[in-house]
């Protein structure tokens, strides 16, 4: 078997770039990683190889890509929220295509500059990795029941309404059931199963929840700690079959970030000596 080679986070530079174009000049993390796979014609293979299977459910790619997203942000080409939405600054919208050694000789460069110190760079991407393994770490050692207690808590605070966690077994995989109601004027019935561990959610899985789902909801939720094939992604909104929403790990860490549920985002206080203040005095 050929060894699966991933694209450098310099090569995705260009591709990210126009992925941000071709997505109206924002989007999420997940919408970025499919439309430069898509770009870069990616194989199902690469996009879900796994960057490190005993740590985590992030993929290669997606690994890689925050590697992108940091260098052209400091570039001064891309802006996040605290949302977890990017976005194509003035200069990255008028900006063509970039020079990704140039990038990397800029950034690189500032960060000497600014702190002294080449591993700034490396020192960002490795905390916000940190955070992510020690939260799945916790979420893997959860109970399964307690798992599914987070998943109402999670849908709760997210605006469903009458969540409740069934999970008997011979129910088709169905661990729970909420209603979604929007602007107090529709509501969805939902059903949800949670699957709690690191590998991959298969086709036949989605399958087999949209058969216990058929009939009982208007939507499918299915989340995991893990990551979804691409044929599992396929399935899941499948012409002529009810589709059914697909949170994987790493939205589910991002979820849980978002609502402060068991992540506390704290701001560390920065002074700044403004030596000419005092020359001037």
């Amino acid at each position: 078997m050929s060894k699966i080679t991933i694209p450098t986070f310099d090569s995705m530079m260009n591709p990210l770039l126009e992925a941000l174009k071709q997505l109206g000049g924002s989007a999420t993390i997940e919408e970025m990683r499919d439309k430069v796979a898509e770009i870069m014609g990616l194989s199902d293979e690469q996009i879900e190889l796994l960057h490190d299977p005993e740590k985590g459910s992030q993929t290669a790619v997606e690994y890689r890509l925050g590697w992108t997203r940091t260098y052209l942000k400091k570039y001064g080409l891309l802006d996040n929220s605290s949302r977890g939405v990017w976005a194509l600054t003035p200069e990255g919208r008028k900006a063509g295509k970039v020079n990704p050694k140039q990038v990397k000789r800029y950034v690189q460069e500032l960060s000497r500059q600014s702190t002294g110190d080449e591993d700034e760079i490396e020192d960002e991407v490795t905390e916000e990795l940190s955070w992510r393994d020690i939260l799945l770490e916790n979420l893997l050692k959860m109970d399964p029941a307690a798992f599914e207690r987070l998943a109402q808590r999670l849908l709760r605070e997210s605006g469903f309404v009458q969540v409740e966690v069934t999970g008997r077994s011979g129910d088709g995989g169905i661990d729970g059931k909420g209603i979604m109601r929007l602007g107090g004027l529709l509501s969805f019935h939902v059903i949800f199963q949670c699957k709690r561990y690191s590998g991959s959610v298969s086709a036949g899985h989605v399958r087999d929840f949209r058969g216990a789902m058929v009939g009982r909801a208007d939507k499918g939720l299915l989340i995991t700690t893990g990551t979804f094939t691409r044929d599992a992604e396929r399935e899941a909104v499948r012409d002529g079959a009810p589709a059914i929403d697909l949170i994987d790990g790493e939205q589910l860490l991002n979820k849980l970030k978002e609502l402060g549920l068991g992540v506390e985002t704290q701001m560390v206080e920065k002074v700044v000596i403004d030596r000419e203040w005092f020359a001037a005095i």
